[in-house]
């Protein structure tokens, strides 16, 4: 269903994608709230609604972002794509420069001081996605083997090793995944994909061999009980608090666990802390959201009207799933812990911008925001456009069809003409014998 030329009307996927963001921004600006209200109270801050003031006010300046990309986004950000990569791989290596980047829980991953710090990973994932749409619509025949993919896949290798050296292992394999989501819309071989899978598990494998701490929370994903009070104390701790919620939970604000229990409650365990307060009814009005949101992207991807559009809404939206996705298992016992946030509704001025940034650039291409847009055409898009203009051409102006039907209504006439001449030799030939 498409807006009617000069109306307002907006088509479903547009609808159901701006509720279920909306949605999930309120679920988490309440949940942020009172997971963090207890520890903020008591700890430095002395300030019960200090992480609330920070999310609404983020949550604001995105959704102001949100309504400017959703107007003209996807035009001008093809245009800029070039430069936000050269800025996100910038930021990355600026990050990991002594002095410059903000060191928190042993990583140095943000840039700036006090309320305006940025992660630059954040940014790099989003560029990535715009990038590879960008240059996947431009070129279409370079998914046809890994050797012609190597330009982008070359671009994710360098951000990728920059965000594990920070060190963030979990944003990378966001990207990673999301990428590869990518290449799949845009037709790569399976093939192909199972041998790139195997790199980045190799990858993983090695990243996590390296790094103590990762092989910790391997082994306390793998074994909570082996260490409680040490790896597997955090994991213990989620599975309490989703089994002390039951089905209606115990109340809203009423968590035990976000006490001091439950680290990081208010960024990448929330889950738990819904788990706890709203119960298993929270936990699956949660996951549908996130349901409805995906829906509404791929079918915007699906009914996008040039090849850029349909790669970066089926980019975009698989960034958002992807993340959402880890961070769930991670927080239900089924994939280790990471450290990515929820997306919306987990704590982070950084993801929660860019995370309505997409949104932003989806509804613009669910609007039809891509159509125009100067780019080199894929020879399937060239053949659609020839395809469409001969038929318009036809409906304005119908004159070959006159010409053929012009010569047929011609020889049908001369076919009658001989036929009468013939009748009427005959019909001489006959008096002239009966005379």
């Amino acid at each position: 269903m498409r807006p009617k030329s000069g109306g307002s009307a907006q088509p479903i996927e547009y609808s159901l994608l701006l509720t279920a963001t909306l949605c999930l921004l309120a679920f988490g600006v309440v949940m942020v709230f009172s997971a963090s209200s207890t520890t903020s109270l008591l700890g430095e801050s002395g300030d019960s609604a200090y992480y609330l003031k920070r999310t609404a006010l983020f949550g604001i300046a995105g959704l102001l972002l949100m309504r400017v990309l959703s107007l003209h986004g996807a035009r001008v950000v093809r245009a800029l794509t070039p430069a936000i990569l050269a800025i996100s791989i910038g930021l990355l290596v600026v990050v990991l420069m002594p002095g410059i980047g903000v060191q928190a829980n042993g990583a140095q991953r943000w840039i700036g001081a006090g309320l305006f710090q940025i992660q630059p990973s954040e940014i790099a994932k989003l560029a990535l996605i715009l990038y590879g749409a960008h240059l996947l619509a431009s070129r279409p025949k370079m998914v046809g083997r890994i050797g012609t993919m190597g330009p982008y896949l070359g671009v994710v290798a360098l951000v990728c090793v920059l965000v594990v050296v920070e060190p963030d292992l979990g944003t990378a394999m966001v990207a990673c995944l999301a990428c590869a989501a990518l290449l799949i819309a845009a037709g790569v071989r399976m093939r192909d994909l199972g041998l790139l899978a195997a790199v980045l598990g190799a990858g993983v494998v090695l990243a996590i061999a390296i790094e103590p701490y990762r092989m910790e929370r391997l082994t306390g994903f793998l074994d909570p009980t082996g260490d409680p009070g040490g790896a597997g104390f955090q994991a213990i701790q989620a599975k309490i608090a989703l089994g002390s919620g039951g089905i209606f939970g115990v109340g809203l604000g009423e968590s035990l666990q976000k006490a001091f229990y439950l680290p990081e409650a208010h960024t990448d365990m929330i889950a738990a802390v819904i788990g706890e307060e709203v119960g298993l009814v929270g936990i699956v009005a949660l996951v549908g959201l996130y349901g409805m949101l995906g829906y509404a992207g791929l079918r915007i991807a699906q009914r996008a009207r040039d090849r850029y559009g349909k790669l970066l809404a089926a980019g975009l939206t698989s960034l958002i799933l992807v993340q959402a996705v880890i961070n769930l298992f991670a927080v239900l016992g089924l994939a280790p812990l990471t450290g990515v946030p929820l997306p919306f509704v987990s704590y982070g001025n950084s993801s929660m911008l860019m995370m309505l940034a997409a949104v932003g650039l989806l509804l613009n291409i669910a609007r039809g925001g891509t159509r125009g847009m100067s780019a080199r055409p894929s020879s399937a898009g060239a053949r659609l456009r020839v395809v469409d203009g001969a038929r318009a051409r036809t409906r304005r102006s119908p004159r070959p069809a006159t010409k053929r039907s012009s010569r047929s209504v011609a020889k049908r006439r001369n076919s009658r003409r001989r036929n009468s001449r013939a009748r009427g030799s005959r019909a001489g030939r006959r008096r002239r014998a009966a005379g």
